[in-house]
């Protein structure tokens, strides 16, 4: 849901044909350079007439950028219509750097703040004007790109690295630690990497070392704007790299098809659901289904401009064959951190519902860096 992996390029673009509306704006004298009369806009303007208005001289008619000879300036301007940026980002960030500014994402003050030169309809207009430049419908909007919970994976495709650290009491204690890599491919594909480092209670003592490192694949089957969906399906294996004498691994492969479901609700809340089948390559050891679901909502601080808080709940089920039932919950908070919201932590603590005496409750948290948007140590002041 944060900001995700284009914004600065984006704001390239921005600046360009926002600078344009310089005139309409009184903060017009942020810019480097001298400021461009705009024409005269009506307050109900259409997206389009925005556009001709303001960008076209700096986007061109078609949105693929003017030539630097004409803008004036060397920041590379953008294609729209490459659907891989054009689309990865929520309405809501570009409204955030139209309204506030470049600073308020943590970008240059080459792009002004037009909050008061332009209603939000306005603004809202020229976003869809502009995203109408990707023609390709393929690409799932950002809007769909819900938080991420600790356990309940997501349907939206993604590029990130998220490290996850958890604790857990009673007879399964450890001190776990994952690297999850993940990175898109086209327009509705995802490739990931799950690299385990536990350190494990077994038969009384102590071990640590590599567990069982997986590998995925996700495609979003579904993706619709206009009802708020968003779902995807694909399969994992877990190889035998872990100690399995050491309680560090299986001691054998595990296949996992899997599914997951999104749904954006009103007000800033959304449920996720996440459902699969653990096949082991041993016939001997039992299957297990799984489903996972959680439910939150986002509340933007400043305004709506600023950092993103996502509280949520998860209920999680899990039922090897032959086994009991294994029931969850999980209250946590998931907060962005840098500016551009490229970078998020989480934390929460699942609580055993079942078999209580045999498993403890576990804190869980989680450090998340969306690559695609820029360096790590990038866009926090």
């Amino acid at each position: 849901m944060p900001v995700r992996a284009t914004i600065p390029r984006h704001i390239a673009a921005l600046a360009c044909w926002l600078t344009a509306l310089a005139g309409v704006s009184a903060q017009s004298g942020r810019l480097d350079g001298p400021p461009v009369a705009a024409p005269a806009l009506v307050a109900g303007a259409a997206g389009e007439e925005v556009y001709r208005a303001a960008c076209l001289t700096c986007h061109g008619p078609n949105g693929t950028g003017s030539p630097r000879t004409l803008v004036g300036f060397d920041t590379p301007l953008p294609d729209f219509t490459d659907c891989g940026f054009a689309s990865a980002e929520a309405d809501a960030d570009w409204h955030a750097v139209i309204h506030e500014g470049g600073p308020i994402r943590g970008l240059a003050r080459r792009m002004p703040a037009f909050g008061d030169a332009l209603s939000d309809a306005q603004i809202e207009a020229v976003i869809g004007y502009v995203r109408h430049f990707c023609a390709e419908r393929a690409w799932p909007s950002g809007d769909l790109n819900l938080p991420r919970a600790l356990f309940t994976e997501k349907a939206f495709p993604e590029n990130e690295v998220v490290y996850t650290s958890t604790i857990a009491r009673g007879d399964r204690a450890a001190v776990g630690h994952e690297v999850v890599y993940e990175r898109r491919l086209g327009a509705r594909n995802q490739i990931e990497a799950v690299v385990p480092v536990d350190r494990m209670k077994h038969d009384g003592a102590w071990h640590a070392g590599l567990g069982d490192v997986a590998l995925a694949f996700r495609r979003t089957v579904f993706a619709s704007r206009r009802s708020g969906t968003v779902a995807a399906a694909g399969g994992e294996v877990a190889f035998p790299t872990g100690d399995a004498a050491a309680g560090l691994g299986n001691g054998y492969a595990v296949f996992e098809p899997f599914a997951m479901l999104g749904q954006v609700l009103p007000h800033n809340a959304f449920v996720q659901v996440h459902g699969g089948l653990e096949i082991p390559s041993d016939t001997a050891a039992p299957k297990e289904a799984y489903v996972r679901s959680a439910v939150g909502f986002t509340y933007l601080a400043n305004r709506g401009f600023g950092r993103a808080w996502s509280p949520q709940v998860e209920l999680l089920f899990a039922r090897p064959s032959g086994g009991a039932a294994e029931w969850d919950v999980v209250p946590q908070m998931q907060v962005t951190l840098s500016k551009i919201q490229h970078v998020s932590v989480a934390g929460g603590m699942r609580i055993p519902l079942s078999q209580r005496d045999e498993r403890g409750a576990a804190v869980v948290t989680y450090l998340l860096w969306d690559w695609f948007d820029g360096p790590f140590t990038r866009f926090w002041k």
